[in-house]
């Protein structure tokens, strides 16, 4: 039962719980209790160990005891809300402070539920399903959507900033290589769009591009909870810029300066786009004039935009 071993036990079918608690004769009661209807069972003692190890494990539910030393049940919920590997885990707050004002908090820093002590196990047991349930749906339903090649995440604005609420495996991992975000960060630009839908205006989908390839942001509406909801795709025109490069023997980068040229983007937009300056661009675009035989940036493109049409007739 003791916590001090950082190896991971195997999750039951079942399901992986994580107690908090600070009461050795709490976490005892109700590990026993679990345990013994065939649940995988983590236990911390304080509020330190209890953020590590839902960082770590992904628990199924979290059972938190609301008043401990340190840092504090409520603090916990509200930083496992904050952070997009956690904030999908249902916390259930266990609590001896029936005033409707700590209810209200516990509610408010993130709780789906509360028991009071002192413990009675099967109605822990009872509340723990229904949540665990419902959680393990919308995992599904986030799931598919990655299967079908949708990234998509929730997006709860905060005044001037924001914050992910949640986000799938493929938004996870999109969104820092298109963006240079570490993960769990929403994107500036994101938030600008996002604040100009809030304040009432159309907002056209947002796209951005690393090499030939761009990242498209569809707003979807809103949740429950009122957070903003993004469907991401990603649009890939890799074949046009491998066709390009062996059609007029250009490098890689070469062919994506071209492409983006195509596009109609200046050397300061493709600079922005492949991560180098204007300078560096317009050098790559010599060597492209040079290649192709041309001197002007409309002959170029007029020339890989035949050679495109010709390597994919209508």
């Amino acid at each position: 039962m003791h916590s001090s071993n950082p190896k991971l036990p195997e999750r039951s079918h079942k399901g992986l719980v994580l107690i908090v608690d600070d009461v050795p004769d709490n976490l005892a009661v109700l590990h026993d209790a679990l345990d013994e209807a065939g649940y995988t069972v983590l236990v911390a003692t304080d509020g330190a160990s209890a953020l590590q190890r839902a960082a770590q494990a992904e628990p199924d539910i979290v059972l938190l005891d609301a008043v401990m030393p340190g840092i504090d049940g409520f603090e916990v919920a509200r930083r496992m809300k904050a952070g997009p590997e956690t904030a999908h885990i249902p916390i259930v707050f266990m609590t001896g402070l029936t005033d409707t004002e700590h209810v209200l908090a516990a509610f408010d820093a993130g709780g789906v539920d509360y028991v009071t002590k002192p413990i009675r196990p099967p109605e822990v047991l009872a509340r723990m399903a229904a949540h665990m349930q419902a959680a393990r749906q919308a995992r599904q339903a986030r799931n598919a959507l990655d299967a079908y090649g949708h990234a998509t995440l929730a997006v709860r604005l905060e005044g001037p900033g924001a914050r992910l609420v949640w986000q799938t495996p493929l938004a996870r991992r999109w969104l820092p290589g298109y963006f240079d975000i570490a993960p769990g960060e929403v994107p500036e630009a994101l938030r600008g769009w996002l604040q100009q839908a809030a304040a009432g205006r159309d907002v056209r989908p947002l796209s951005t591009a690393r090499g030939a390839r761009q990242l498209v942001a569809t707003l979807q509406g809103r949740t429950v909870d009122e957070d903003w909801l993004v469907v991401l795709r990603e649009v890939s025109d890799a074949a046009t810029v491998e066709a390009t490069m062996q059609a007029f023997g250009l490098t890689l980068r070469e062919s994506e300066v071209l492409y983006w040229v195509v596009k109609g983007k200046t050397n300061r937009d493709i600079g922005d786009i492949l991560g180098s300056s204007p300078a560096t661009v317009k050098k790559h675009l010599e060597r492209i004039y040079e290649k192709l035989g041309v001197e002007t940036r409309t002959a170029a493109a007029s020339m890989a935009m035949q050679r495109v049409r010709e390597l994919n007739p209508a």
